[in-house]
Order: structure tokens, then C-alpha cells, then sequence
């Protein structure tokens, strides 16, 4: 790949970072914003890939090859199983464990470009986003992450709103009262 592809744009691309200049509406949403900056990156991606590659052609082995040239901008420590601090949260000391992306970013990323493929005339059904490659990847790499953190990860559980109101709580009456 070329360096025409900055590592501000890429960077931007997978943290979310903004530019001064944007050229959307007003009524633009940051995540619509977002979105096209990682369109936009994905398909400069395409560009400078070689042989470059058209979207029509692109698919989920495309898109991990994407995601693990993206890793060189990553700034999450990832232990490896033979570092000392490997399942530690909270470090003590440096240790020479490469920088990768981390695994909420990749997923959120890979959620903009998912529908940003649809959005820009992609069938659903031919999304390389939601290949099931692209699905185990970033599982392992949730997993991975995790472990060498020592942290598990945790499926957020969706809180349900209870069919019972809650009954008002009233102060009691002031003592003196007549």
C-alpha cells in the first residue's frame, strides 16, 4: 500500500478521531460521519491493494487482510502467552508486547462498514462485512484480547423494564403538623 493512505486517516478510521474539514451537513450525526470516513478508507484500501481490487470482488479474506493491516496503528498492549504480564490487568512494568487495535474498535468499525456497504448499493447477502470469516476473527481476537488482559469479557446483559410501576415514595408528614 502507498503512503497516500495517511496513518491520521487510518487512525481516524478505527478510533474515531475527527478532522477539522468535513465537508457533510450539518444535520450529519457522528456516526454517519464516521461512516464515510471508513468507507472512504476502506475503498482507498481497495485502491492501493495489489493487484487493486473492485468491490464486487472484495470478500471477507479481503476485509481480515484489511483488519490485520490496520493492527500496525493499533495502541492496546495485547500480552502474548509467554510475557510475564500476560493475564495481568494492570502491568507493573513495560514489556515488549506488540501495540494491536482493540477488539471493540474493530467491531464497531466493522458494524460502520457493514452498513455502509448496503448503503452504497451492496446486497446483504454478498456483504464481505459480515462474511462468517470476519465473525470468527473477531471473536478470537475478543478472546485473546481478554485473556492476555486477564479480564473476561462479559455478554452485556439488556436490562427489561418492569411491567409493575414503582410506588411513589412519600416523606412522612412533619411531626408538628395539626
Amino acid at each position: 500500500m502507498d503512503s497516500s493512505n495517511s496513518e491520521n486517516g487510518v487512525a481516524s478510521l478505527v478510533n474515531g478521531g475527527h478532522h477539522s474539514a468535513t465537508s457533510s451537513s450539518p444535520t450529519s450525526s457522528r456516526y454517519e460521519n464516521q461512516k464515510r470516513r471508513d468507507w472512504n478508507t476502506f475503498g482507498q484500501y481497495l485502491k492501493n491493494h495489489r493487484p487493486p481490487l473492485c468491490l464486487s470482488r472484495c470478500s471477507g479474506a479481503h476485509v481480515l487482510e484489511f483488519l490485520r493491516y490496520l493492527d500496525q496503528f493499533g495502541k492496546t498492549k495485547v500480552h502474548t502467552p509467554i510475557c510475564p504480564f500476560y493475564g495481568h490487568p494492570n502491568p507493573p512494568a513495560p514489556c515488549p508486547c506488540p501495540l494491536r487495535q482493540a477488539w471493540g474498535s474493530l467491531d464497531a468499525l466493522i458494524g460502520r462498514l457493514r452498513a455502509a456497504f448496503e448503503e452504497n448499493g451492496g446486497k446483504p447477502e454478498a456483504n464481505p462485512f459480515g462474511a462468517r470469516a470476519v465473525r470468527l476473527y473477531l471473536r478470537e481476537v475478543r478472546d485473546l484480547q481478554s485473556k492476555a488482559r486477564g479480564i473476561s469479557y462479559e455478554k452485556k446483559k439488556r436490562k427489561r423494564p418492569s411491567s409493575l410501576p414503582l410506588p411513589l415514595q412519600l416523606p412522612p408528614p412533619p411531626s408538628g403538623a395539626t
